[in-house]
């Protein structure tokens, strides 16, 4: 269940708190119900997020000293950190996303996303499939972002593959093998970070301008390039997929009868990229009704809160606009709530409305797959065809 919870139906059989044991043994207590999710989020002197970005495989020595080869490391910065430092680091990476800059580079996307879907379109027209995921998704955070925080130009090749391996080094179940080689292509990334956040303006700049030590640097960049962009990426594909299957939405869509606000809404709702996040018990506790010693690991289970028939009307249903849809826990909640969340919501926002007539009329030749992690979904394509 842990690894591929995205799965699980938002049946009654789940208590609000479970016990659960990893592929290595290790037991977490998973939060299933909305209201206890919130809670756990909004609490971070009870709950702390120490253990966000922690392996939930361990990583094997040697791959620990391809790690230390490289200098790798991932001091506290954002997600996982519950100290005094996290308030201003997180106020200069909310001031390079601030909704005004966010809301600036609408227009350059729109134009960038009406290009491509121009060619997709007429590939589709002369009969070809299309995967909606590598021509229209992939890339698109990732350019939007650099635009945002001043990132170098790098190939965008590389920083996808760099992301998606720091997903699935931290937060899947892994052979020695494949951590190994995980651990290289992660470790050579953090070098190029080091060198860009020694030199580079904008964001590392800032950051370096207030006093933040290289490894700060380095850490917020290293998180930015993976929750700032990987999942903004998944989130596209996985609801460009959810829409094609949603003929009468598509069609509300095109007739002005639902906004395209609250179908990204319902969509981060019933297909968030980021289906569970951690929290460690910082004292002893309980938590509806079950007991929680200190240093439990705490599995937050966000895809199934936005499914909580306690706060949605319709909770396996599609329906933009419905009580309890803005509800959902995608991007968390309190002091570590998502910085980038509006930047989501514009990406996704823009991408619904120039592929509406798109995905009106495609038939689906391959759905997304997801690999086994205990967070992140990592679809991998996304293929259709005119029917």
């Amino acid at each position: 269940m842990l690894f591929r919870s995205w799965a699980q139906t938002a049946d009654a059989h789940w208590p609000d708190v479970a016990r659960v044991s990893d592929h290595v043994g290790v037991a977490h207590l998973v939060v299933t119900r909305h209201a206890l999710v919130r809670q756990v989020l909004t609490d971070p002197a009870t709950y702390r997020p120490d253990n966000a970005l922690d392996a939930v495989t361990p990583v094997p020595v040697a791959a620990l000293r391809v790690l230390a080869g490289h200098r790798f490391r991932l001091p506290p910065t954002l997600a996982n950190n519950g100290g005094v430092s996290h308030p201003a680091i997180r106020a200069i990476v909310a001031d390079a996303l601030h909704p005004t800059r966010v809301a600036a580079q609408r227009p350059w996307l729109t134009g960038l996303v009406r290009e491509r879907v121009g060619g997709i379109a007429a590939a589709l027209d002369a009969g070809g499939a299309v995967d909606l995921y590598a021509e229209l998704a992939a890339d698109l955070p990732l350019l939007v972002l650099a635009r945002l925080v001043e990132l170098p130009d790098a190939p965008v090749g590389a920083v996808k593959e760099f992301a998606r391996a720091a997903l699935e080094l931290f937060w899947a179940p892994l052979d020695a093998e494949r951590q190994q080689a995980l651990a290289a292509e992660v470790g050579r990334f953090h070098r190029v970070l080091r060198e860009f956040a020694a030199t580079g303006g904008g964001l590392a700049g800032s950051l370096r301008a207030a006093g933040h030590p290289p490894d700060v640097v380095v850490g917020a960049l290293f998180f930015l390039l993976v929750a700032g962009q990987e999942t903004t990426s998944q989130f596209l594909t996985l609801l460009l997929h959810r829409l094609a299957g949603e003929p009468a939405v598509l069609a509300a869509l095109r007739d002005g009868t639902v906004a395209v606000g609250d179908v990204v809404e319902e969509g981060l709702r019933l297909e968030p990229p980021i289906v569970t996040w951690r929290r460690v018990a910082a004292v002893d506790t309980t938590l509806g009704g079950t007991a929680v010693p200190a240093g439990t690991s705490i599995v937050l289970w966000l895809a199934r809160a936005g499914r909580d028939p306690a706060t949605v009307d319709a909770p396996d249903e599609f329906r933009p606009g419905q009580r309890g849809s803005r509800r959902h826990l995608a991007f968390g909640a309190g002091a570590h709530r998502c910085v980038g969340d509006q930047l989501a919501r514009m990406e996704a926002a823009v991408v619904v409305a120039e592929t509406a007539a798109l995905l009106d009329g495609v038939t689906v030749l391959r759905e997304p797959w997801c690999p086994d992690n205990l967070t992140f979904r990592m679809p991998d394509a996304f293929v259709v065809r005119r029917r």
